[in-house]
C-alpha cells in the first residue's frame, strides 16, 4: 500500500532549526534518469523547527523508488488528433476521441501530438501513475489539456533528450469553483521529474498546480502564466533541475492557509528562475533555501513567508517592494517598546515571524526594505548583502524585534531615514556609517582598522545614505576609518580592494549603533 503523506506541525517542530541539505536520488530501468543529486547544507539553531531536506520522504509523497520502473511493462500511446493510439491491450488507458484517461497505477509513455484534447487521469486513491512524456505536445481550445483527477501520486517524468509542451486555453470553458485551472492541474501529489525539457504555457490562468503536495525532482522546464508560475497547496519542494518561471502573479509558491503546519516550501536544489508580477517566491507558513540557485530577477516582494530561513544555495533577489520580507500567516504579537539603531523599530508590534540566515550566499536589491521581518532576525552565518531604498521611508534591514547577528557578513546600504542595526543580542560586531551626503550609485566604500588593513571593500548598486556591515574581522570597541574610493573587486558588492587613491570620510567605532551616527555628520 502506499503510504500517505505525513502531517507536518510547526508546534512539533519548535526546538532547533536544522536544514540538512541531502536530497534523494533515484534512476529508472532503461527509459530514463531521475536527474536528482545529492547535496549537503548546513544547520543552525533557532526557535521554529522548518522542514529539512533530509526528510522528504517523510514529510511529503516524495520517494526516490517512484522513479524507478520496468520499462517492459511501460504502455505506449501515440497521441494524434482524432486517431491516437494504444499499443498492445492496456485496460488502464482509452482513447475516445481526442481525450485520453489513464484509470489505472502503471507507466504510460505518451509521444506525439493533441492540438486539441487532453490527458485525463482518474486512476484510484492508491495509485501510482506515471506519465512519460517522450516527444509529447498538449494543447486545449476549452480548458485544461493535461489534469489529474484521482490517484495516490501522479508522476509526469521527461524522458531524457526529449523535448515537450502543454499549452491551456486562454479561455475555459468550465470556470467552476472545483474547476482546473492550469496547463498542467492535479488534485493529487504531483511529482515532476527526469531530465528531457518542457514548456507549459498557462494562457488562462496558472502554469503548473497541485491541489495537494508538489515535488520538482528534476527536469527543464520553462513556464509562462497569466497568474501564478507553480503551485502547489500542502507543500512545494526543489530539489533538482532547471525551473525558469514567468508569472503574471506569484512565481513559485505554497498557499495552504487552513492546515495546521502546511503551506511550506523548500528549496534544496537546482536552479530556480523568477520573473513574477506579485511575489517571486512565497510561502503561506515556512519558506527555506537550504541549497541550489534562487533568482528572483522582477517581483513585487521577492521571498515572503512567515518564516524564511537561507542555510545554503546562492539566492539573488530584486524587488519593487521588499526583498525578503516575513509576514502573512496567522501571528499572536506584542508590542515593542526599542528603537532604531541596535534594537527593533520603534513601538512596532512583534509577531510570530522570523528571518533566520546561516549560510549561502543572499544579496536583494529591493525599492522597499530589503530584509524585513515583523518579528524577529538573526543571522548567524553565509553572506548578506542589501541594496536597499534610495527613499527614507523605507529600510535596508527592517526588524520589528531583535536583528541577532552572530556571524557572518552584513552589508545592508540604504536610506539613512530609516536604519534598522544589530541588537543587543548580538555576539558579533559592526559598524554604522552615515554619509554626510548621498553616495552615489557605483561609489566604493571601504572600512579599515587602526593599522591601515582593510577589514571591508564594498561596492554601491544604488544612491546610499548608509551602511551597516558586520562581520568577524571586526572587534568591539575598535575604531576603524572609512574612506570612498580606491580600487575594487567584488561579486554581489563584496570584494577585495585597496585605499590607493582613496579619499578619508572620518572614522566610526564598531559596536556604537545610533541612527544618524557615523562620518562627516549625523
Amino acid at each position: 500500500m502506499r503510504k500517505s503523506s505525513k502531517s507536518f506541525s510547526v508546534a512539533a517542530f519548535a526546538l532547533a532549526l536544522s536544514l540538512a541539505g541531502c536530497s534523494a536520488s533515484g534512476s529508472t530501468a532503461s527509459s530514463g534518469t531521475a536527474g536528482t543529486s545529492s547535496q549537503t547544507g548546513t544547520s543552525s539553531t533557532s526557535s521554529t523547527q522548518m522542514v529539512t531536506a533530509a526528510s522528504i520522504s517523510e514529510d511529503t509523497h516524495y520517494d526516490a523508488d517512484d522513479l524507478t520502473w520496468d520499462a517492459a511493462k511501460e504502455v505506449a500511446v501515440a497521441l494524434k488528433d482524432g486517431a491516437s493510439t494504444v499499443a498492445g491491450s492496456a485496460a488502464g488507458v482509452k482513447v475516445d476521441g481526442d481525450t485520453v484517461t489513464i484509470s489505472a497505477a502503471g507507466t504510460y509513455r505518451l509521444s506525439g501530438a493533441l492540438t486539441d484534447g487532453k490527458v485525463v487521469v482518474a486512476a484510484g486513491e492508491e495509485d501510482v501513475v506515471r506519465v512519460i512524456l517522450d516527444g509529447a505536445t498538449l494543447a486545449s481550445s476549452t480548458g485544461s489539456p493535461f489534469i489529474v483527477q484521482s490517484a495516490n501520486e501522479a508522476i509526469l517524468f521527461l524522458e531524457e533528450g526529449s523535448t515537450n509542451s502543454i499549452k491551456d486555453a486562454a479561455a475555459y470553458a468550465d470556470q467552476g469553483t472545483d474547476a482546473p485551472n492550469a496547463a498542467v492541474y492535479s488534485m493529487a501529489d504531483l511529482t515532476l521529474a527526469g531530465t528531457g525539457s518542457l514548456e507549459v504555457n498557462g494562457q488562462y490562468n496558472d502554469g503548473i498546480v497541485s491541489k495537494d503536495g508538489l515535488v520538482l525532482a528534476a527536469g527543464n522546464v520553462t513556464v509562462k502564466a497569466a497568474d501564478d508560475g507553480i503551485r502547489g497547496k500542502d507543500y512545494a519542494v526543489l530539489l533538482d533541475g532547471t525551473y525558469q518561471i514567468t508569472a503574471g502573479g506569484d512565481g513559485f509558491k505554497s498557499d495552504n492557509d487552513t492546515d495546521d503546519g502546511r503551506g511550506w516550501l523548500l528549496v534544496n536544489g537546482g536552479k530556480l528562475t523568477v520573473s513574477a508580477g506579485d511575489d517571486g517566491v512565497k510561502a503561506q507558513n515556512q519558506l527555506a533555501i537550504a541549497n541550489g540557485t534562487v533568482t528572483v530577477s522582477e517581483s513585487s516582494e521577492g521571498l515572503e513567508a512567515q518564516h524564511i530561513a537561507v542555510s545554503g544555495g546562492t539566492v539573488t533577489v530584486t524587488a519593487m517592494d521588499d526583498g525578503v520580507n516575513a509576514s502573512g500567516g496567522a501571528s499572536t504579537a506584542t508590542q515593542s517598546g526599542g528603537g532604531m539603531g541596535g534594537g527593533p523599530g520603534g513601538g512596532e508590534s512583534v509577531g510570530d515571524y522570523s528571518v533566520d540566515i546561516s549560510g549561502g550566499s543572499l544579496t536583494i536589491n529591493s525599492e522597499g526594505d530589503g530584509l524585513d521581518s515583523n518579528g524577529n532576525a538573526s543571522i548567524s552565518g553565509g553572506t548578506v548583502v542589501v541594496n536597499g531604498p534610495e527613499s527614507n521611508g523605507n529600510g535596508a534591514l527592517d526588524v520589528n524585534g531583535e536583528l541577532a547577528v552572530s556571524g557572518g557578513t552584513v552589508a545592508a546600504a540604504g536610506s539613512a531615514g530609516m536604519v534598522v542595526t544589530p541588537g543587543t543580542s548580538s555576539t558579533q560586531s559592526g559598524v554604522q556609517i552615515t554619509f554626510a551626503s548621498t553616495v552615489p550609485a557605483g561609489s566604493t566604500v571601504q572600512l579599515a582598522d587602526a593599522d591601515g588593513k582593510l577589514v571591508a571593500t564594498f561596492v554601491t548598486t544604488k544612491a546610499t545614505g548608509s551602511l551597516v556591515f558586520s562581520s568577524s574581522a571586526v572587534e568591539a570597541g575598535k575604531q576603524y576609518t572609512v574612506h570612498t574610493g580606491g580600487t575594487a573587486q567584488t561579486q554581489s558588492g563584496l570584494g577585495e580592494g585597496s585605499l590607493e587613491g582613496a579619499t578619508e570620510l572620518g572614522t566610526v567605532t564598531a559596536g556604537e549603533y545610533t541612527q544618524g551616527h557615523g562620518p562627516g555628520g549625523r
